[in-house]
């Protein structure tokens, strides 16, 4: 999302807990007198980071607030692909412990005074993709998600995916992706189907995983950053939000939190 300042904006720093853990979110808003519809950004393995925060202002000069999630906990990061996966797989291993976290996010986010809590989305990034579409899955209380690249692992027993999904779904994804099958993205076609859910999955041609991350670039683990792909994606997601977030949702519906 490439776009030349429209607001100004400013940040705080926001604290929340879940389980007597405390997470280090981030509140990203254009400077405006009233509540604005907001958005929920979920990092890649990594954890809260810097390419965080500049997607988080990019949103903001759109007019949107941006919530920066953290999932791991304060000053929990992952700065080589080692102590990523020792952060990541735990809750991989452990999607509700990942769900009580994320849900917690979207509670602190709704707090605050900026944020309109009943136009909200999320958007997560590799593994943050999969914790968006989780959140879709609980139905949380978001008008829509967006899984940019994002892992599609389905939910271990004994949780189980809402009979109806509110959320509107987009999930975009590279085909040739060695993290993501053609038939894990088929399987989830499926699942967001048998919810009845307003999907949408866009696949790009010759593009692999982390194709918006412009330091991605190891083709031979299957990683690499795609110019064409990546604009495509942004301008789709953009029209998503606009659509999703600028006109009122009439869907409703309960968190499922089991």
């Amino acid at each position: 999302m490439n776009v030349e300042p429209v607001v100004t904006t400013k940040l705080r720093r926001i604290t929340y807990n879940c389980d007597g853990e405390s997470f280090d979110g981030a509140l990203i808003v254009p400077e405006v007198a009233k509540p604005v519809p907001a958005i929920l950004v979920v990092p890649a393995w990594e954890g809260r980071s810097e390419a965080q925060e500049t997607i988080a202002t990019q949103l903001a000069h759109h007019g949107y607030a941006a919530f920066c999630v953290d999932v791991y906990g304060t000053d929990k990061r992952g700065t080589t692909p080692a102590e990523c996966e020792a952060l990541m797989m735990p809750l991989l291993a452990d999607r509700e412990r990942l769900r009580a976290r994320l849900l917690s996010a979207v509670d602190a986010a709704h707090a605050c005074p900026e944020i309109n809590p009943k136009q909200t989305a999320a958007i997560g990034f590799c593994f943050g993709g999969l914790c968006v579409l989780d959140l879709a899955r609980a139905n949380a209380p978001l008008i829509a998600v967006a899984s940019v690249h994002g892992l599609l692992t389905p939910l271990p027993a004994p949780l189980v995916v809402a009979p109806r999904i509110n959320a509107k779904v987009i999930a975009f994804h590279g085909w040739d992706d060695p993290l993501v099958t053609p038939s894990d993205v088929t399987a989830l076609g499926h699942e967001l189907n048998a919810a009845k859910a307003d999907w949408q999955i866009h696949l790009y041609g010759g593009t692999m995983h982390a194709f918006t991350n412009k330091n991605a670039s190891s083709p031979q683990l299957g990683l690499q950053y795609d110019a064409r792909s990546a604009r495509r994606a942004w301008e789709s997601l953009e029209l998503f939000l606009r659509e999703s977030l600028e006109v009122s949702s009439t869907r409703t519906g309960s968190i499922n939190r089991s």
